[in-house]
């Protein structure tokens, strides 16, 4: 079950408008390491993981929606008052021509958002040392564009992010920890 709150999980700010930093910002809406690849993943592998850790990952899996929901009104934010001529010097006049000014699943580069950007193996571990995995590219990635935008309130954002994907890393951790302790627990019959 879910209960949609009509806020944002972080207040989302811009001072100006930005299509170039939004067109990086697409890499975290649409691209392999970002929040609806992310989404996707733990919300299907939670299926096949054993009870104790299907909690961690559904809670993990949820809140990324929330961080997509951010990253789209980022971009929105950075665009919606943006000129064809602007979006075109960002690199953005194919989305434009495609898309105007809408959302779309692409990544910074702007390659459609794939199906093939994740796994779900079956083996819980391997499944979990993914999902830590992709918590730190997305980390990584927050950095760098943290790096690239001189906005103070959208570094503020940004950085709530990144320190979320630092606090997602750790709970896989926690929860491949669970799993290998029970593994290796001695078994008696």
């Amino acid at each position: 079950m879910w209960v949609y709150e009509k806020k944002l999980q972080y207040p989302v700010r811009v001072n100006q408008c930005d299509p170039r930093m939004a067109k990086f910002l697409m890499e975290q809406y649409g691209g392999a390491d970002g929040e609806l690849a992310a989404a996707l993943r733990y919300l299907n592998q939670r299926y096949t993981l054993p009870d104790r850790v299907i909690g961690i990952v559904n809670d993990i899996g949820t809140e990324e929606l929330a961080h997509l929901e951010m990253i789209a009104t980022m971009v929105y934010k950075l665009t919606k008052d943006a000129t064809a001529e602007q979006m075109m010097e960002a690199g953005l006049g194919d989305h434009y021509a495609d898309h105007d000014k809408a959302l779309f699943f692409h990544n910074a580069a702007g390659h459609p958002f794939t199906a093939e950007y994740f796994q779900a193996k079956g083996d819980p571990i391997a499944d979990l040392y993914e999902d830590v995995a992709a918590e730190e590219k997305a980390r990584a990635t927050y950095q760098w564009l943290i790096n690239m935008t001189d906005d103070p309130d959208l570094q503020d954002g940004l950085q709530f992010l990144r320190e979320r994907e630092v606090v997602h890393s750790q709970r896989f951790r926690e929860a491949v920890e669970i799993l290998k302790e029970e593994r290796d627990r001695k078994k008696f019959f």
